[in-house]
C-alpha cells in the first residue's frame, strides 16, 4: 500500500495530492482506521475522549437502523464485529469527496474463475459497511461516497494485468512505467512469499517436533490467504 501511497502524484485544483491514504505510513509501518476514525474524517461522526458512552451509542443505533432498513440479516451481536472490521487500507480524496476501501489479497489461482470469486468475497465483505457509510452520508447530505478497490494476486504470480494498471491509475498513480513497476514488485514479493510458505510446510511435513510451525514469520503465520 505504501508504494500507491508514494507513486499516487496526481495533483487537485490546489496543487496537492488528490489522494491521503492514511494507513500506509511507511514501508514497514501499518495503522488500522476503525469505523468511528473513518466517520470522523469524513465529518459524520465525532470521537470525544474515553468515558463519552453516549458519543458512542449514536452510530451504533444508526448502524442497527441501516440494517434494519435495508432488511439485512443481523442483531445485537454483531454490531461489534461490524464496528472491528477493518480494511487493509484507505484512500481518500477530500476534494471530490471519494472515500475507498482498499482489500490487498493473495488467492489460490488454481482455478480459471478464481480471481472474480476472491474479488466477489472481498466486496461481500465490506458491502454492507460501504452501503452504511454512503446511507449516513445521503442522510446528513455531506456529498461523500465510497467505494472499493481490490488488489489480487493468485499465489503463483498471475494477475488481470488490465485491472490491476486501471485501478492504480485511478488512485492516482499517473506514470506508466510506475505503475508497471509496482505491478512487477507485487508479484515478485507473492512469489516469494509462496516460495517460503511452501518451503516451511516442507520442513513442518517432515519434522518430528509439533512445535516446527513456531518458527514461522508473523507475517506468514497471521497473513489471511
Amino acid at each position: 500500500m505504501f508504494s500507491i501511497r508514494k507513486s499516487s502524484t496526481q495533483l487537485n485544483e490546489a496543487f496537492e495530492p488528490q489522494w491521503y491514504f492514511p494507513s500506509a505510513l511507511s514501508p514497514e509501518a501499518h495503522a488500522e482506521w476503525g469505523l468511528y476514525k473513518i466517520l470522523e474524517y469524513m465529518g459524520l461522526h465525532e470521537i470525544l475522549p474515553p468515558g463519552a458512552g453516549q458519543n458512542r451509542a449514536r452510530p451504533r443505533k444508526d448502524i442497527e437502523e441501516y440494517h434494519i432498513a435495508y432488511a439485512i440479516d443481523f442483531d445485537d451481536t454483531d454490531t461489534d464485529t461490524f464496528i472491528a472490521r477493518r480494511p487493509d487500507g484507505l484512500a481518500f480524496d477530500k476534494e471530490k469527496k471519494l472515500h475507498v476501501f482498499l482489500e490487498y489479497t493473495r488467492a489460490m489461482d488454481t482455478n480459471e474463475d478464481w480471481a472474480e470469486k476472491k474479488e466477489q468475497e472481498k466486496n461481500d465483505r465490506y458491502s454492507s459497511h460501504l452501503g452504511f457509510i454512503n446511507h449516513l452520508s445521503h442522510r446528513e447530505k455531506s456529498g461523500w461516497k465510497a467505494s472499493q478497490t481490490n488488489f489480487i494476486t493468485g499465489v503463483r504470480g498471475s494477475l488481470h494485468t488490465n485491472q490491476f494498471l486501471t485501478r492504480l491509475e485511478s488512485l492516482g498513480v499517473k506514470n506508466e512505467n510506475t505503475r508497471e513497476a509496482i505491478r512487477n514488485r507485487t508479484v515478485q514479493k507473492t512469489l516469494s512469499m509462496s516460495d517460503m510458505i511452501l518451503k516451511f510446510s516442507f520442513i513442518a511435513l517432515n519434522s518430528k517436533s509439533d512445535c516446527t510451525f513456531q518458527i514461522l514469520p508473523t507475517e506468514i503465520v497471521n497473513k489471511n490467504m
